[in-house]
């Protein structure tokens, strides 16, 4: 099973280990798109996988529902920070964190169909600072973009706009950034075993929330963010994945399928519906 080791993530496996569940579960730390890629080669069972990645590779896979990484508004960690105003990088230089597909995806949506702007992308390292020599913007997703949200931009001097705020603004919809997902050759192989990770999960979930506080105050410890930045931030993330998280999923699709690699109208299976 992949696990991302982003804040975003944490509380959907804190509460594992307050549950023993963990000791049944074999982790795999990785990268957003590192994860996605070993689940679609078959190299992970269950994994957390990318928006895009998972609309690609549909036909292969089965999502949980009520469980994502998402937003309603603000999402705080996934940002386009600016020298300049938005309106004014049309032919800028736009660096792109190499480490989420789809919020990259999002981002050159939104400036192009939103802001109107057509720049010139080229992917680095997530590093704000080093980005900033080089490029007028970029696209910062993670503890990368909390810390270019929270501390780096506005001493910098510079704007931080809000990916999630802005396609909520745009379309009045949820943005959901990954989902967890299996493979359809394990769900048919191990139906029940797919259905108690899923339980684990849900049940994980829902205890960190009651608990955040608890949640915030042990990640302060090796965290560079205060515990009531980090409270905000885990109550901020939607982790839902209901009927209104799908309708943003299909909006999404229908506006970037065809130049994404996936068909406009795709089909997003959910566990519980399979076969």
């Amino acid at each position: 099973m992949g696990h991302i080791q982003f804040l975003n993530c944490l509380p959907l496996y804190w509460g594992l280990a307050r549950t023993g569940t963990l000791l049944d579960l074999d982790l795999s730390k990785d990268t957003p798109e590192k994860l996605s890629e070993q689940l679609i080669r078959g190299e992970l069972d269950i994994a957390p996988v990318t928006l895009v990645e998972f609309l690609r590779a549909a036909d292969d896979l089965v999502a949980f529902p009520d469980l994502a990484v998402g937003c309603d508004g603000p999402v705080m960690s996934c940002v386009i920070v600016t020298q300049k105003p938005l309106e004014q990088l049309d032919g800028a230089r736009i660096a792109l964190g190499s480490t989420s597909r789809t919020s990259v995806r999002l981002a050159q949506l939104l400036l192009a169909e939103k802001i109107g702007v057509r720049p010139d992308y080229y992917t680095c390292p997530p590093d704000l600072g080093l980005m900033m020599q080089e490029a007028d913007a970029a696209v910062l997703i993670g503890d990368a973009a909390l810390r270019a949200n929270l501390h780096d931009g506005p001493r910098l001097g510079l704007e931080v706009h809000d990916l999630g705020q802005m396609w909520k603004d745009w379309t009045g919809l949820p943005f959901v950034f990954a989902v967890w997902a299996t493979r359809r050759d394990y769900l048919e192989r191990e139906p029940l075993v797919v259905q108690k990770v899923h339980e684990a999960f849900l049940a994980s979930r829902d205890l960190s929330l009651e608990e955040v506080g608890k949640v915030a105050e042990q990640a302060a410890r090796w965290e560079t963010f205060t515990e009531p930045v980090l409270e905000r931030y885990f109550t901020t993330l939607d982790f839902r994945f209901g009927p209104d998280q799908l309708r943003g999923v299909t909006e999404f699709a229908r506006r970037v399928g065809p130049t994404t690699g996936f068909p406009a109208d795709v089909k997003v299976e959910l566990l519980g519906a399979a076969g």
